[in-house]
């Protein structure tokens, strides 16, 4: 009886031992199970052993995550934050990917672009400092508020005005895709009272008599226009210009886009006014209001 034990235990422990483990795969298997996943979720599977953890630091992993032009960003982008960060930056992958999926400021700080973790694609906002608007230093027009509700700190309202125009640009070497253009707008002014959000619509007027024109062009010959009526007192709304394609990530694509209501039969405002938005395909869900 004590044989017959003694074998059936050497016989379970041969079963066990020969049974292979996710901690027994190569980290070549590791790595190419990790490239069909985004990065979160890379970085999840990174938690669950050794060879995982390795193979996710692995460049050649993430260099299919980034951008066809990182170079471009990372010159871009990341030039600015001094030689400290070189060595870093041109020898680990990984770690460029993490710089470029933070906002990073640009253009004296009117422009703020960053890597979509989820997509890969890369996003813009573009705040109305970097932009022409008509009469925007003539205080009998326009209000600039500091505000948390916006990722610049400051957005632009409009009090009252006959002639309204905004326009701003863009030029920069777009990873190819398809790219979504949004003016991100809010009828009234938010204010905080006893530290709830309250919205001022007092001033809000004109904007349902004639509706808002946008227009977008790329130095690539492709235009867009559209136009709505501003809606949604109290809320910031995404209003879609239109989509532009970019198939050559190589080479410096400039695009224009504006926002006119120029009806001179009647006065607006109570406009709130915080960026323009850049979206690439399959990056996270942007609201089209029209």
């Amino acid at each position: 009886m004590g044989a017959s034990s003694s074998a059936s235990a050497i016989n379970d422990d041969a079963e066990s031992f020969s049974k292979p483990g996710l901690g027994d795969l190569p980290e070549s298997c590791a790595a190419l199970i990790l490239s069909h996943l985004d990065p979160p979720q890379i970085c999840r599977l990174a938690k669950l052993n050794r060879t995982f953890r390795s193979a996710s630091s692995a460049d050649v992993l993430w260099e299919l995550k980034l951008p066809s032009n990182y170079e471009f960003l990372v010159n871009k982008l990341l030039g600015s934050q001094g030689s400290c960060l070189n060595d870093v930056v041109l020898n680990n992958k990984k770690q460029i990917y993490a710089l470029l999926s933070r906002p990073n400021s640009f253009d004296g700080g009117t422009k703020v672009a960053w890597v979509e973790k989820n997509s890969g694609g890369i996003c813009f906002a573009i705040s109305w400092k970097g932009m022409k608007i008509t009469g925007i230093d003539d205080r009998r027009y326009w209000n600039h508020i500091p505000t948390d509700e916006s990722r610049f700190h400051t957005i632009a309202y409009l009090k009252q005005m006959w002639w309204f125009e905004v326009e701003g640009e863009l030029e920069f070497q777009f990873p190819p895709g398809i790219y979504s253009v949004y003016f991100r707008l809010q009828l009234g002014k938010a204010t905080k009272r006893n530290g709830r959000r309250i919205c001022d619509h007092e001033q809000v007027h004109g904007w349902d008599i004639k509706p808002v024109k946008f227009r977008l062009s790329a130095s690539n010959g492709q235009h867009a226009i559209s136009q709505c009526y501003l809606s949604g007192p109290g809320n910031w709304v995404n209003y879609h210009v239109g989509d532009f394609i970019i198939e050559n990530g190589k080479i410096l694509t400039k695009i224009k886009f504006s926002m006119t209501q120029i009806d001179c039969t009647h006065t607006k405002g109570g406009l709130s006014m915080d960026s323009v938005l850049i979206f690439a395909n399959g990056s996270e869900e942007v609201p089209k209001q029209c």
